[in-house]
């Protein structure tokens, strides 16, 4: 295979002799080796490797695993499709756990079996390699702004979300979500379900703040005839209902602490007793929560019970708002459009250029929930066949939006911010600056005198 032709590995390992070691296994790919952070980030800028395998030892913690969790979380940030396998020492489950819902792909434990690891690394890139294909597929077909679905994104944050929320849909681990209200943390744990060998079983879903306390340990558990005033049947709950599939508990922060002990029960022993009842019966359902609420700040006040957490928090996913997914509101907006269009005032084909710079301009306090509202109320409304700003109940921002919709404008918007960005990480050094940017310092020179940069 021709050197060029080769697919690029990224190792990222401080030991030399294992650098060795791994560079001489794999001479079907083009190895890059990096030793610390730095390195690391300038060679996955530079040389976009497919595959990177990540020693979480790294100096200056290598006895730790802080230095490491940082790589990955740069990696995910830049290049969230990377597929990161990620060295754990004999036993370290929990780091392992934490770096797949950071965001790797796997993980291989110490001492490295080249047999079994180039295994791993060869699967990566073959999912990397289809996943690229159905992404070109998809886009082709026209829905290439839909992941996990039925999730619209174009946003990398989200798609990231989306990529840890399939890696851990087929294993039993519980899943806790978070993220502000509105952000679509119903749909994430439907993605999840609908992505796992439980697909088939039921989705089972409750709020648990919109519940009654005093209600609220029937509809979970369940109970039986007679158990209180007005149960004049037995009635199965919702962790019963589920069985065999999974139930969502959204708001899990609004479980009071005597419910949060028999939940806890549940998830140790996988037994529920109904309400008035003393038979214990065997309920095969996983668990996937979510809240807005704190609930370390909960555990520190004794409002929530801290093993309850770690049980239900065994893989953490944190959701962006709708803010932090930059042309999401618009990509959303369209889609909604569209549907409420269809169902409601078929008169009306799209928006008006003064509603799409109100979108982009909005900051969205409410989220995808406020937007999918407001374009609703527009569409019924709206008396042309185009939404306007008012319409939406948003005012016109002032027109900066040409400059942006400007390609040439655009991207040199881009790269003065990503320049001055670099030059103050680097302290205005002119090689620290080109590396962390993954260009020469002869185009770094071209570019500074372009923008009237230098000093």
């Amino acid at each position: 295979m021709p050197a060029e032709a080769k697919p690029k590995l990224l190792v990222v390992e401080d030991d030399a002799g294992l650098q060795a070691q791994l560079k001489w296994a794999y001479p079907d790919f083009e190895v890059i080796v990096a030793g610390d952070r730095a390195s690391a980030i300038t060679a996955l800028r530079s040389e976009e490797p497919a595959v990177v395998t990540l020693d979480l030892g790294l100096p200056p913690d290598p006895d730790g695993t802080t230095e490491g969790f940082a790589v990955l979380d740069e990696i995910m940030a830049l290049k969230p499709d990377t597929k990161v396998i990620v060295a754990t020492g004999h036993g370290a489950r929990e780091s392992a756990l934490q770096a797949i819902a950071r965001g790797a792909y796997d993980f291989y434990q110490k001492p490295v079996d080249i047999d079994a690891i180039g295994l791993i690394v060869r699967r990566a890139f073959q999912l990397h390699r289809i996943e690229l294909e159905n992404r070109q597929l998809a886009a082709k077909a026209g829905n290439g702004n839909t992941v996990l679905g039925r999730l619209i994104t174009a946003a990398p944050e989200m798609v990231k979300v989306a990529r840890t929320i399939e890696r851990v849909a087929n294993t039993n681990v519980s899943v806790m979500l978070l993220g502000a209200s509105g952000t679509g943390k119903e749909l994430l744990a439907r993605g999840l379900h609908d992505a796992s060998v439980r697909a088939k079983g039921a989705f089972i879903a409750i709020n648990c703040a919109a519940i009654p306390e005093n209600l609220l340990e029937s509809e979970l558990f369940g109970h039986e005839k007679g158990a209180f005033t007005g149960a004049v049947k037995t009635t199965e709950g919702k962790i019963e209902l589920a069985n065999g599939g999974t139930l969502f508990l959204d708001e899990v922060g609004d479980i009071p602490l005597h419910l949060q002990v028999k939940l806890l029960r549940f998830l140790q022993e996988r037994v529920i007793e109904r309400v008035g009842s003393r038979r214990s019966i065997d309920v095969d359902t996983r668990i996937v929560c979510a809240t807005h609420q704190n609930l370390e700040q909960m555990i520190a006040d004794g409002r929530f019970r801290e093993d309850l957490y770690y049980r239900l928090a065994e893989i953490v996913v944190k959701i962006p708002s709708l803010s932090e997914r930059p042309g999401d509101a618009a990509l959303l907006a369209k889609a909604f459009l569209q549907r409420f269009a269809r169902e409601m005032n078929p008169q009306v084909k799209g928006f008006a250029a003064d509603a799409l710079a109100a979108i982009d301009a909005w900051a969205w306090p409410g989220n995808v929930r406020e937007l999918e509202n407001r374009v609703k109320r527009a569409v019924i409304m709206a008396d042309g066949k185009l939404v306007g700003a008012a319409d939406l109940d948003l005012a016109a921002p002032v027109d900066e939006g040409a400059a942006m919709l400007n390609l040439k404008s655009a991207r040199e918007q881009a790269d003065r911010k990503a320049i001055r960005h670099a030059l103050a990480r680097s302290e205005g050094n002119i090689s620290s600056t080109a590396k962390l940017l993954g260009i020469s310092r002869p185009t770094l020179y071209d570019l500074l005198k372009q923008y009237d940069l230098q000093n």
